[in-house]
């Protein structure tokens, strides 16, 4: 069975949504950038090779809609190229690098371009109303009432009787309230790991690791874009501390332990192993393995407590064979959470920052990550990753990495 590698990455700088530096950017024009950049780094490939683009969508609406991908492709110049539109919200631009993946290995093309974007800024009447309208049901069952236990993520207790319906649309942030009750995890606890992720993201900026996956964009103006917004230098514990609870009065999950809204997009070329070769490319990454699962939407953030053993199942490997692990800071609660379930210890997590500096462009996020995981194994001479996210709507997704180059 062929084998699937990445042989390019490009990301654009994360931009913080409304007042930051892409927001006047559509989407579409962000992800061609990215798209042409990605392809520039292979000169080798003849974009007429490649069999389709598919593209990652948190919220398909406005200027997302349509068909998003395919108006990439021939921005991009490629009108012969079929492009596609995918939403599976935060993990929208894993599950296209997966359908690369699988199209791979079933032997039906040699190369591929997976993308995603998100432009908040550009959302047409904000984000709640820029969603779809959910089904009635689904309105109903914000009435109900789910008690909650502690004793981790098998504790969660659902007394519903049975025809009861989930709060399928739950805003995000209740979820991450619902996980830190489940968990019992002290607001102190988040409020220090997303200490943690600003400190790290803002040394390896130092450091000069995350100029390396960063492409740079030029803005309408002309303007060059070529950093993230949202790191924030000398983050002390006393000034997250100091922020008050968003979705709860009594809540522990503020502004400061969870991901800015954001706007940015990011390419992979995937392509066969044989291809590669063929071509005289040296794979940045094989992909292993992927792996999508579900739970209820009302705990959606410990998605990755069970995505990340079936993807490890999936390749044949155990979590000890892992040098790495990125699982998106949506909330500070439900990375560190899904990480303290699996006995993930810290200096394998996210040990370059995450979401809650960088940023959560929901389409982007998958193929960003899938960047920063490469990175990272080069950065740390390392083999194998496994990258992570909840994901809205009650699912989690992984994919396991093996660094080639």
């Amino acid at each position: 069975m062929p084998e699937a590698v990445i042989v390019s990455t490009a990301r654009s700088p994360i931009g913080r949504a409304v007042k930051g530096s892409l927001k006047d950017m559509r989407p579409d024009d962000l992800a061609a950038q990215m798209v042409q950049a990605a392809l520039a780094k292979v000169p080798q490939l003849d974009p007429a090779e490649l069999t389709d683009l598919m593209l990652g969508v948190g919220q398909p609406a406005g200027e997302s809609g349509n068909n998003l991908g395919r108006a990439v492709a021939v921005l991009s110049g490629m009108d012969h190229l079929p492009g596609v539109t995918v939403n599976r919200y935060c993990s929208s631009s894993l599950q296209t690098t997966r359908m690369a993946f699988h199209a791979i290995k079933a032997g039906e093309g040699h190369a591929y371009i997976s993308a995603g974007v998100e432009t908040v800024s550009r959302y047409a009447f904000g984000i709640a109303d820029n969603a779809e309208r959910p089904n009635p049901a689904f309105v109903d069952a914000q009435a109900l009432t789910v008690e909650r236990a502690g004793g981790g993520a098998t504790g969660w207790v659902d007394p519903r009787s049975v025809g009861d319906l989930p709060d399928l649309y739950i805003a995000m942030g209740q979820t991450a309230e619902n996980v830190a009750e489940v968990l019992r995890m002290p607001r102190l606890e988040q409020d220090e790991f997303a200490v943690r992720s600003q400190n790290l993201a803002c040394q390896r900026i130092e450091e000069g690791f995350w100029a390396r996956e960063i492409t740079p964009v030029t803005l309408p103006d002309g303007i060059v874009v070529s950093s993230d917004d949202g790191p924030r230098p000398g983050t002390t514990l006393e000034v997250v501390g100091e922020l008050k609870p968003v979705f709860r009065p009594d809540g522990t999950v503020t502004a400061g332990n969870s991901c800015p809204l954001n706007d940015g997009a990011a390419a992979l070329v995937v392509m066969s192993e044989a291809k590669a070769k063929e071509l005289g490319l040296t794979p940045l990454a094989r992909i292993v393995s992927t792996a999508v699962t579900a739970l209820s939407p009302e705990i959606m953030g410990l998605g990755p407590v069970a995505a990340i053993p079936t993807a490890l199942r999936n390749a044949g490997l155990a979590l000890a064979d892992i040098d790495l692990v990125e699982i998106n800071e949506a909330f500070a609660v439900q990375s560190l959470g899904s990480a303290q379930q699996l006995g993930i210890p810290l200096d394998k997590l996210n040990v370059n920052g995450g979401a809650i500096a960088v940023g959560h462009p929901f389409g982007m996020t998958g193929a960003r990550i899938t960047a920063t995981l490469i990175n990272s194994l080069q950065w740390h001479d390392k083999q194998f990753g496994v990258e992570s996210m909840c994901v809205g709507g009650g699912m989690g997704m992984a994919m396991v990495l093996e660094r080639l180059s």
